[in-house]
């Protein structure tokens, strides 16, 4: 540099200094371009690794055992919660069963009893784990939680629900039983001619509208357990949150059911591709409402609050709806109003022995 000094005039050093920054900025540039070039190629190299080693497990897997590929074998069980939007929720299984090629089935209990018979559990559990024509399969029906590790199986099936404020549920429940809905207006219902409001039954001490019939959410998740249907069971609300978080892959909640389908078809595309897109922008068949229903008033509300059973079956609900809210908040963004999912954002690297 000393040397340029004394030869170069001060412009022309000054310029010198100046297309040495440009090339040692420009270099870094590329540098910096080869280093992402590098790491989006070992990405690629990764994927491509994975998928030759997938590949290879399913060939090894069905060449040693004539069993159903694992997405093929697949079941759900749907135990829906009475008046929680599970027709609702329901009807778009229904509607895209044909089109993603799986089979729906209601399972249909006596006098809707919730709780099987022990030789009814081992039925079902060798029906639904064994019945390989009904396979992928989507069950549904007001049936409480069942273990199915209980009976010996290894391979369990995929648990998903929906959960509804306690008061609105037995709100619509009351109604329904009195004038039905729009799904099938012409039906008789148990409590038809009734003409006594949800209001004006829990004023006069109703038995249809007592603290006890708000106790249905908890037994249902708790399972096939005598506690379970304890009214008031402190160890049945523990039970019913244990199983929400480890035996249920997503419960949703009625008052956000597009986010719930939303969710399951990017878990689940095998059996709700198209889910989202027929909730909202189809003819809206699938969607059921309670016809005559009132919405209680402040003093209704506040009589029943004031049970035990009641901030029992809402701290339940408020439970399900905060674990609900954290998956939400881990798989979506939203965006003008709009939600939507999250792009995969793991990948696998240096994965040995190298494939050849």
């Amino acid at each position: 540099m000393g040397l340029l000094r004394i030869i170069m005039p001060p412009k022309f050093q000054l310029l010198a200094v100046m297309a040495f920054g440009v090339a040692m900025l420009f270099i870094e540039n590329q540098i910096q371009k080869l280093e992402e070039s590098r790491s989006k190629l070992e990405r690629t190299m990764a994927r491509h690794e994975v998928r030759e080693v997938e590949h290879r497990q399913t060939r090894d897997s069905l060449r040693d055992s004539p069993a159903l590929p694992e997405i093929e074998d697949l079941v759900i069980i749907y135990n829906r919660v009475p008046k929680t939007a599970s027709t609702s929720f329901t009807n778009i299984a229904y509607d895209l069963c044909g089109k993603n090629r799986f089979h729906v089935l209601h399972i249909n209990t006596t006098k809707n009893n919730p709780v099987m018979s022990l030789q009814d559990q081992m039925r079902f559990v060798r029906n639904v784990t064994s019945w390989r024509e009904m396979k992928p399969g989507f069950y549904h029906g007001h049936v409480a939680y069942l273990d199915f590790t209980k009976f010996g199986i290894k391979g369990k099936p995929v648990y998903i629900n929906i959960v509804r404020d306690p008061i609105e549920r037995l709100v619509s429940y009351y109604y329904f039983l009195r004038f039905g809905d729009d799904y099938r207006p012409g039906l008789r219902r148990r409590k038809q001619g009734d003409k006594k409001t949800f209001d004006e039954c829990v004023s006069s001490g109703g038995s249809d509208c007592t603290p006890e019939k708000l106790w249905l959410q908890i037994p249902f998740f708790c399972g096939h357990y005598s506690e379970c249907w304890n009214v008031g069971s402190r160890w049945a609300l523990e039970q019913a949150k244990y199983n929400l978080v480890n035996e249920y892959l997503l419960v949703g909640v009625t008052e956000e059911l597009e986010d719930f389908i939303m969710m399951l078809e990017a878990a689940l595309p095998r059996f709700f591709r198209g889910a989202t897109e027929l909730y909202r922008t189809g003819k809206k068949s699938h969607l059921r409402k309670t016809s005559e229903k009132k919405p209680p008033t402040k003093e209704s509300i506040s009589k029943l609050q004031q049970s035990n059973i009641w901030k029992m079956e809402n701290e339940f609900y408020e439970f399900a709806l905060e674990q609900f809210q954290f998956v939400r908040a881990h798989s979506v963004r939203e965006k003008d109003g709009e939600l939507y999912l999250l792009a995969q954002n793991f990948f696998y690297e240096k994965i040995y022995p190298k494939v050849n």
